[in-house]
């Protein structure tokens, strides 16, 4: 595994650059219950998804995957014109997860994913209350 951010080729020179997501509150990101065969790409995903999740691969949320060491993580959205696939292997340790998950997916929010890309164990976090704007429903 390269470290150096800077990867040299006879021919060019490409600077790697960490991938920021930017994620605003109207997007959902839902985190699969089950380990994920991390061999699978966009279309085995899609059949996750559709499939297992019972949600639309095309709706433009985020779907988060593990696989069973936890030591990977994969992140399916669709970007108007097509799937991106962003694909993390640690070198060394584990992804700490959501242990309560009922159901098929959790929907958890980008503060959350952030801890677990950052490696922080969601054990022992501890949120302070913070104030959340009630939306208007259609029967308000």
């Amino acid at each position: 595994m390269c470290a150096d951010p800077i990867v040299r080729t006879q021919q060019r020179v490409f600077i790697l650059t960490p991938i920021m997501f930017f994620i605003s509150d109207a997007i959902k990101i839902y985190f699969c219950s089950r380990p994920t065969d991390m061999r699978m790409s966009f279309n085995g995903l899609y059949g996750v998804v559709k499939s297992f999740m019972d949600n639309d691969p095309m709706s433009g949320q985020l779907f988060v995957f593990r696989n069973r060491r936890g030591d990977r993580l994969k992140i399916l959205f669709w970007d108007r014109d097509g799937f991106v696939l962003w694909y993390k292997l640690l070198a060394k340790g584990t992804f700490r997860f959501p242990t309560i998950i009922s159901g098929n997916s959790i929907e958890i929010d980008y503060a959350t994913l952030m801890l677990i890309l950052e490696g922080i164990d969601l054990k022992t976090v501890r949120r302070q209350k913070r104030y959340q704007y009630a939306k208007k429903t259609a029967a308000n």
